[in-house]
C-alpha cells in the first residue's frame, strides 16, 4: 500500500503570518511534520534552509490572499522562489485561498509570469475565516491524504536544525485570536480597495483590531504619502518600531525622509534596508538619490551604476535610474557619460520634450551646436503637441 506522507512546508507572505501560524498549529496537533518559517532566517542561510526544507517535504501549502503575489514580479522575491522550487521538485502543491483570492483578477494575473503561471493549474482550497476548522479538516482528509511517489531529498544538518528551532518557536506561540484574524481581513480589503479613503479606513480598522500589525502601518503610510507626508512618516516609524528588520518599511521611510530633506536620516534608513537585503535595487536607487541630494556625487554615481544593473528586469525603473544618473554625471562634469545616458533615455522614451531639452544643454556644452538646436526644436514641438 502506498505510504501517505505527513511532511508539510507552509509558504506565506509575512503579512499573512497569523494564518500560517494557525495552520501550523492545527497540522502539528494532527502529527504532521511542518516547516514554518516563523522567525526570520538570515538571508545568507536562505538557500540552504528554506529551499532544502521545501525539497525534503512532500506537501507544499502556499497561502494566497489578494495581496500575497504583489512582489512576485521581482525575480528574487522569496515567495516566488519558494513556489518555483516546489514546482521544480514536484511537491504536492496546494494553494490555500483566503479573502476571496481569485487568479483571474488582473492585479493577480499580471504577476503569474514565467514558471509561476503553472500555479493556477493546481487544485486549491478556499478557506473562510468563520469556518477555519472545517477548512483545515478538509485540507487534512482530502488534500493531504494522498500517496506520493516522488523522491524526497534529504535536507542538510543545518536545514534540519533550523526546522527544529522554527517548529519549537511556532509551537510556543499563542494562536492568532479572532481580532487578529479579522484585522487580516480588514487589511486585505484595504489592499483591494481603489478609493484612497476606503484604503485608509480599512487599514485603520486593521490597526485598531491589532495594534502590532506592522504591515498595516506600512500600507497606511503608503496611502498617506501624497496628502499627508508627516502622518505617513509616523506610520513608517511605527512599522519599523514593531519590526526593525522590515527592509521595505525602512526603504520607504528613507525615501520619504529624502523628500522631506532629511538626507542623513534617509541614507541611514536606506543603508539598513540594503544591509538587511543585499541587492535591493529599489533601495539602492533611492540611496543614490539621497546621496545626490546630500552632495555626495561619487557615492550617488556608484549607487546609480549598481541600481541600473539590478533593475534591468524592470525597463521603466531602469529608465528612471538612467535619467537621474545622466543628471548626476552632468553635474559631475562627465558630459560624455551624461550624453550617453540621455541618448538611451530618449531611445526608450522618445516623446518626452523635457529629455530633449536636457540633452540639448549637454550637447551645447560639448560644442555640438547643431545637435543642441535640433534637440531644442524637437523639445518645443513635443511640448506644443502635448499642451
Amino acid at each position: 500500500m502506498p505510504r501517505i506522507e505527513k511532511t508539510v512546508f507552509i509558504s506565506y507572505r509575512r503579512t499573512n503570518a497569523p494564518w500560517a501560524l494557525n495552520i501550523f498549529q492545527y497540522l502539528t496537533q494532527h502529527k504532521y511534520d511542518v516547516f514554518f518559517d516563523y522567525e526570520r532566517i538570515p538571508s545568507g542561510d536562505f538557500e540552504q534552509i528554506i529551499l532544502q526544507n521545501i525539497r525534503s517535504r512532500a506537501h507544499f501549502l502556499v497561502i494566497l490572499t489578494p495581496s500575497a503575489l504583489q512582489r512576485c514580479d521581482e525575480p528574487e522575491d522569496w515567495l516566488r522562489r519558494e513556489i518555483e522550487t516546489a514546482l521544480d521538485s514536484r511537491r504536492n502543491i496546494i494553494p490555500l485561498f483566503f479573502e476571496g483570492f481569485n487568479f483571474n483578477t488582473s492585479i493577480i494575473a499580471d504577476k503569474l509570469t514565467g514558471k509561476l503561471a503553472l500555479l493556477r493549474s493546481y487544485n486549491g482550497l478556499d478557506i473562510v475565516a468563520s469556518y477555519f476548522p472545517e477548512g483545515m479538516e478538509r485540507l487534512r482528509t482530502r488534500f493531504l491524504n494522498v500517496a506520493l511517489e516522488s523522491v524526497l531529498h534529504p535536507a542538510s544538518r543545518l536545514a534540519r536544525e533550523a526546522a527544529k528551532a522554527q517548529k519549537a518557536a511556532a509551537r510556543s506561540a499563542s494562536p492568532a485570536n479572532e481580532e487578529v484574524l479579522t484585522a487580516q481581513q480588514m487589511f486585505e480589503r484595504g489592499e483591494a480597495a481603489e478609493d484612497e479613503e476606503e484604503k485608509l479606513r480599512f487599514y485603520s480598522e486593521a490597526i485598531r483590531l491589532d495594534p502590532t500589525f506592522a504591515q498595516a502601518y506600512y500600507s497606511r503610510g503608503l496611502a498617506r504619502e501624497k496628502t499627508d507626508p508627516e502622518a505617513a512618516l509616523a506610520d513608517y516609524d511605527e512599522a519599523v518600531r514593531i519590526n526593525p528588520d522590515d527592509e521595505n518599511a525602512l526603504a520607504m521611510r528613507g525615501a520619504l525622509r529624502d523628500k522631506l530633506r532629511d538626507f542623513n536620516g534617509a541614507i541611514e534608513d536606506l543603508d539598513e534596508a540594503i544591509r538587511l537585503r543585499p541587492g535591493f535595487g529599489w533601495a539602492i536607487m533611492q540611496r543614490a538619490i539621497a546621496r545626490d541630494h546630500n552632495d555626495d556625487l561619487d557615492g550617488a554615481l556608484e549607487d546609480y551604476d549598481e541600481a541600473f544593473r539590478l533593475l534591468a528586469f524592470a525597463p521603466s525603473m531602469g529608465t528612471y535610474v538612467l535619467l537621474f544618473r545622466a543628471r548626476a554625471r552632468q553635474r559631475n562634469g562627465d558630459l560624455q557619460g551624461a550624453l550617453e545616458d540621455f541618448n538611451e533615455v530618449i531611445r526608450r522614451k522618445p516623446n518626452n520634450g523635457d529629455y530633449y531639452f536636457e540633452r540639448a544643454v549637454v550637447r551645447m556644452k560639448l560644442g555640438d551646436r547643431a545637435g543642441a538646436y535640433e534637440d531644442g526644436d524637437t523639445s518645443a514641438r513635443l511640448k506644443e503637441n502635448s499642451g
